[in-house]
């Protein structure tokens, strides 16, 4: 089975930044589209970002366009969160996620299309 073990999170003021990790285990992480995913109290998980096998493309949700980046290094099995100019609404704990596709497709915003799943990691961000 793919075991994926998110890291990073934490509390940080508004404005400040945050820098989430997912190690993998498996032998197939390097032909595997990945994303992360974030859910609040009371609400529904909802998407961030998603990249493909190789890294060459990525997309993001309209609230992380233009703060968060999503990157991957295929030889240390890892996929990383970059978040800059937090907000008290990123809140959420965050998850790493594993598709046994390489290529993102139509649906990369919806958790159904991949098929393991990290623990979480906290990120609070104080206003």
């Amino acid at each position: 089975q793919v075991q994926l073990v998110e890291s990073g999170g934490g509390l940080v003021q508004a404005g400040g930044s945050l820098r989430l990790s997912c190690a993998a285990s498996g032998r197939t992480f390097s032909s595997y589209a990945m994303g992360w995913f974030r859910q609040a109290p009371g609400k529904e998980r909802e998407f961030v970002a998603a990249i493909n096998w190789s890294g060459s493309v990525r997309n993001y949700a309209d609230s992380a366009n233009g703060r968060f980046t999503i990157a991957r290094d295929n030889a240390k099995k890892t996929v990383l969160l970059q978040m800059n100019s937090l907000k008290p609404e990123d809140t959420a704990v965050y998850y790493c996620a594993a598709r046994t596709t390489g290529t993102i497709g139509a649906y990369y915003y919806a958790s159904a299309q991949y098929a393991y799943w990290g623990q979480g990691t906290q990120v609070t961000v104080s206003s």
